[in-house]
């Protein structure tokens, strides 16, 4: 075929398949600078925030973005992997990339890669680099459990803003939500089980600690909420357990508006005088530990129950990287290339 062509013509690849894990993003660093640019693209998403840019902007730019880098930027330095100068969110969903890639390499034709929502590496970079090894049909897989607007939808949205400005249209596919996914309930459930058998103590409660979102959110449709609710149920029946043995909370609110409750914070600082001085306490939003749940929660939260009175804290690690969280990401990702290997 090559006889054929122009003596300047691009070089023609062999047509591939391209899956990329979406995940929300990371500074590139904890100084005020790296965290200023991260959380004024992440602040910016009409997704994210929806207060009308009229009220949102000036309150953004001028009050929010002078004071919270330092205060997140110390956050992020509390659990920087030191090692890789980098963030365990990044760290981890290189992993996932890299042990998913060693687990489809069967397929010749099967390339895997991730990318950033916000940060690095972004969106466009990957696309662009899938672009160009060839890859003619791509699989986006935003790495969250749970549906939302805050995160698959600006996810996809991201990756869709990128392709509408090149020329190059592949095949798209985009993975669904799978809170409710057999192979998910029985991983995670797994985790749990192992979690708590592995600590000293016997909680008196597991938490399941999701991501809040403000009530408004959930008002005008988003279905969030009913979704995070369903993951802790049939994690519960998988498991066995009896219903107050587990229960749902929100965490990482933000401003004054009403969020989904009820509030993670506040429950820990509640429990230990309802006789509650032993918990375990995991996020089942998050695919990746980070700083929601590695500073937040196994610090803060720890903090905040063992000074209103608790006994023993104990942090259940997210899936991560873990043998359990790759074969689940493998079974999903391979279902959702049905027709294309």
């Amino acid at each position: 075929m090559s006889d054929h062509l122009p003596a300047n013509h691009p070089a023609v690849l062999t047509p591939k398949i391209g899956v990329l894990l979406l995940n929300l993003g990371t500074p590139d660093a904890t100084d005020y600078w790296s965290v200023r640019r991260y959380l004024k693209e992440f602040l910016s998403d009409r997704r994210v925030i929806e207060t009308p840019p009229w009220l949102w902007w000036p309150l953004l730019n001028l009050v929010i973005l002078s004071v919270r880098p330092q205060k997140s930027g110390h956050a992020y330095a509390q659990i920087w992997d030191k090692d890789r100068n980098e963030s365990p969110l990044l760290v981890i969903t290189r992993n996932q990339a890299e042990n998913l890639g060693q687990r489809l390499a069967g397929h010749d034709n099967v390339m895997v890669d991730f990318a950033m929502r916000y940060g690095n590496p972004s969106t466009r970079s990957r696309l662009e680099a899938l672009h160009a090894a060839g890859c003619s049909k791509i699989l986006l897989v935003p790495l969250y459990p749970q549906n939302s607007a805050t995160t698959t939808a600006t996810a996809n949205d991201k990756a869709f803003d990128v392709l509408k400005t090149m020329r190059w249209q592949p095949a798209v596919r985009t993975a669904p939500a799978y809170f409710e996914d057999a192979k998910y309930i029985e991983t995670l459930g797994n985790s749990i089980r192992e979690g708590v058998a592995a600590l000293d103590f016997e909680p008196d409660l597991v938490i399941t600690s999701y991501h809040g979102m403000p009530v408004s959110y959930l008002e005008r449709g988003d279905v969030y909420h009913c979704q995070c609710y369903k993951t802790t149920r049939l994690v519960r029946e998988y498991l066995g357990w009896e219903k107050d043995r587990i229960m749902l909370t929100f965490q990482s609110r933000f401003g004054p508006t009403k969020w989904l409750e009820p509030y993670t914070d506040v429950t820990l600082a509640a429990l230990p005088g309802r006789g509650i001085k032993k918990v375990a306490i995991l996020a089942p939003a998050f695919s990746a530990d980070c700083i929601e749940t590695l500073e937040e929660i196994a610090m803060q939260g720890r903090e905040t129950f063992m000074e209103a009175g608790g006994e023993q804290f104990a942090y259940i690690p997210c899936l991560n990287d873990s043998p359990g969280g790759m074969d689940m990401i493998e079974a999903m990702v391979r279902r959702e290339l049905s027709g294309w290997l």
